[in-house]
């Protein structure tokens, strides 16, 4: 039987992260295309009661929520690249509050983060970090919409439910 796992992802619309794909398509195809970029608001072990995350995000009020973006940093012993958050990201923080109510108070610290390059799939070179911190990534990102995303391992994620914030239509 092959393993599933569930996370609360924020995609932002396609237009601000043209350039995001674009590096993802070029130097991390695999996992480019196993999910499109994105922020992750609380990983699989944060929402193993899905009925009472479930029941938080259909009674969510919670706004659009804007996360600033500043350098590419390289992680996992230099394998990996990731677009890091700038300031305080207390929306964010807030957000993941709302959706953990009563499951973790506080929720553990969690800073967001978009991954250009996956250490699973990928290994960045010098030359590869070189050419991606030549770019000019967007400095602030809107997010309107919570997904709940599955993955059979290995395989693409799919979205199972969207929540809206705030008056997004």
């Amino acid at each position: 039987m092959s393993k599933k796992r569930q996370q609360l992802t924020l995609f932002p619309d396609e237009k601000d992260t043209l350039i995001i794909e674009a590096i993802r398509n070029q130097f991390n195809p695999e996992q480019a295309a196993l999910i499109k970029a994105h922020v992750t608001l609380c990983r699989e072990d944060e929402i193993v009661l899905i009925e009472k995350v479930l029941k938080n995000l259909e009674s969510l009020n919670e706004p659009v929520i804007s996360i600033g973006f500043g350098e590419v940093v390289r992680f996992s012993q230099g394998k990996g690249v990731l677009l890091s958050a700038i300031g305080t990201n207390k929306p964010f923080h807030q957000l993941r509050k709302a959706v953990l109510a009563g499951l973790a108070e506080p929720p553990r610290l969690h800073e967001p983060h978009i991954t250009l390059l996956h250490p699973r799939n990928s290994s960045c070179t010098d030359a590869v970090f070189n050419q991606i911190k030549a770019y000019r990534f967007p400095g602030t990102i809107k997010f309107k919409t919570i997904s709940l995303i599955e993955q059979e391992e290995g395989k693409e994620w799919i979205l199972l439910r969207e929540f809206k914030l705030g008056d997004n239509p």
